[in-house]
């Protein structure tokens, strides 16, 4: 089974602060969809319903990390 890597699942705890932050903030809500996105893309990559190279699924991963440290910061700053 492929793990769901969304902010929610990531950050439980924080889940008041995210929904706060999608409600008033647009760069958040950028990122966070760039999140999604690059998540997706795993998932899919992972689920084999797309084929793509280990660099360019590594790649991936490494943004997708990225993302999630900005926006945890940017979570961590909100409370």
């Amino acid at each position: 089974m492929i793990e769901s890597h969304d902010l929610y699942h990531e950050f439980p705890e924080h889940a008041d602060t995210i929904r706060k932050l999608t409600l008033a903030n647009d760069d958040f809500v950028r990122m966070m969809r760039d999140y999604d996105d690059v998540d997706h893309k795993i998932q899919r990559i992972e689920q084999r319903v797309e084929a793509a190279s280990e660099l360019y699924e590594e790649e991936l991963k490494k943004l997708r990390v990225g993302l999630k440290d900005k926006l945890y910061r940017m979570i961590l700053a909100a409370q």
